[in-house]
């Protein structure tokens, strides 16, 4: 069993920025693909950011230049910095990874973007 945990969600205005935690139990985060994906009101789920095992990235295109997913190792955390957050970033952040017995997620942390 994986357990990921989310954190630092939160209400921002347009252009702030936050930064999202997900501390992860059993398995180490360097060594598993993280990802982290978003969940707007009616929408499905999408991919924002991963980190792959030799630490390469990708984004989204709507996040691209904004967005920065790094991880901690000495803290088994992986984070998503999100800066000149906009209304449409709006959306519950979930973090995930897929080991070989499953497919496992947090329970999301929620970042209203909005005046």
């Amino acid at each position: 069993q994986v357990h990921l945990v989310e954190s630092g969600g939160g209400l921002v205005q347009p252009g702030g920025s936050l930064r999202l935690s997900c501390v992860a139990s059993t398995i180490r985060v360097n060594l598993n693909d993280m990802g982290w994906f978003r969940q707007a009101p009616g929408k499905q789920r999408e991919l924002v950011a991963r980190i792959l095992i030799r630490g390469s990235t990708n984004y989204a295109d709507s996040v691209k230049g904004r967005f920065t997913i790094f991880r901690d190792n000495a803290k088994n955390t992986v984070y998503l910095q999100m800066n000149n957050l906009k209304p449409e970033d709006t959306a519950a952040y979930y973090c995930n990874t897929v080991v070989p017995y499953g497919d496992y997620w947090g329970k999301g942390t929620p970042v209203p973007v909005s005046s």
